[in-house]
């Protein structure tokens, strides 16, 4: 019996003439899988053709010059690649974020709960205990997308985004937890603050947290 006729296989998504999108049809966040598609941007990134890699959640971006590269074989290689199974674990730091939650600025915390039939303190709880892994960045300079949320917490997007959330908004969007790094506006729903720096463009690393860094949320205080 092959031993890899149940893994994930590679399906491709042309963007544009000079892109193509990586991905399984593996459904929700996969840690494992995050950490082989970590390695095939390393293994692929200097290969002739190529432009840039980006790695996203449990897929990969890899944009080359069509001048040079062959997007079918490259979908070949990046194929043989992933067959590899190989795998990059990353040993990223642990940042703490205290988080104050509820109250203005988190007004979505009360309606959250409920929707999740919990109570603010379970649910606070909940969000707290979780263990956060940063698959990737993007969205803006220094936003972290999260796996790890508890699935109970999980609360579709808002139909209608905010015109502006204020940086350091703690914020959780379909099964994603985040922390805005800047202001902006947003869809996401709003559960608590916190004063901790993500981005400072004036910092020799201007960005707090990279890919494979771990998230622990702590609680700071509850407000009503």
């Amino acid at each position: 019996m092959d031993s890899r006729s149940d893994e994930p296989e590679l399906h491709f998504s042309a963007m544009g003439e000079a892109a193509l999108l990586c991905q399984t049809a593996t459904a929700g966040l996969d840690l494992s899988e995050q950490e082989r598609f970590w390695a095939l941007a390393d293994d692929i990134e200097r290969e002739p053709g190529v432009r840039e890699v980006v790695p996203g959640m449990n897929n990969l971006l890899v944009m080359f010059d069509p001048l040079n590269a062959d997007p079918r074989a490259l979908a070949a290689l990046l194929t043989d690649r992933w067959a590899s199974g190989k795998a990059r674990a990353v040993a990223g730091k642990i940042v703490e974020v205290p988080v104050s939650y509820g109250g203005v600025d988190g007004e979505d915390l009360n309606w959250i709960a409920e929707r999740a039939g919990l109570s603010v303190e379970e649910f606070v709880s909940l969000h707290a205990a979780g263990d956060y892994t940063v698959y990737a960045l993007g969205s803006q300079p220094g936003f972290a997308y999260l796996g790890g949320l508890d699935m109970r917490l999980a609360t579709p997007r808002r139909e209608t985004p905010r015109p502006r959330v204020e940086a350091g908004s703690v914020i959780i969007g379909g099964a994603q937890a985040g922390v805005l790094s800047r202001t902006t506006p947003s869809g996401w729903h709003i559960i608590g603050r916190t004063e901790l720096e993500f981005f400072n463009p004036e910092e020799a690393e201007p960005t707090l947290l990279l890919p494979g860094d771990k998230l622990w949320f702590v609680v700071k205080e509850i407000k009503a």
